[in-house]
């Protein structure tokens, strides 16, 4: 499902114009993007939470110049499904084979 498809959904499901629902979308994506790069945490009950995970500094290996390097500590987003949420897709999505 892409961005284009969510806001569809939502606009047919509560008749809001597309454009009023892109606008919103736009704006909650902006929002959750500028707080986790200022490294606040974003939590949404029911649904999840959105946390800037660190990451230590660390030796990693050039292969294609057979050298060392050091990758440095930083920051990366992370989403941590709530149980409800984990739940609900456990019991209604079904395996592909």
């Amino acid at each position: 499902m892409t961005k284009a498809d969510i806001i569809a959904k939502i606009s047919d499901e509560t008749g809001l114009e597309r454009l009023e629902v892109q606008k919103t979308v736009e704006a909650f994506m902006t929002t959750l993007k500028d707080s986790m790069a200022t490294g606040e945490n974003v939590y949404l009950r029911g649904f999840g939470s959105f946390v800037v995970k660190q990451r230590a500094e660390k030796t990693g290996r050039n292969i294609s110049k057979n050298e060392t390097i050091i990758i440095p500590a930083h920051n990366i987003p992370s989403f941590k499904p709530a149980k409800v949420f984990v739940e609900e897709v456990k019991n209604k999505v079904k395996v592909k084979k």
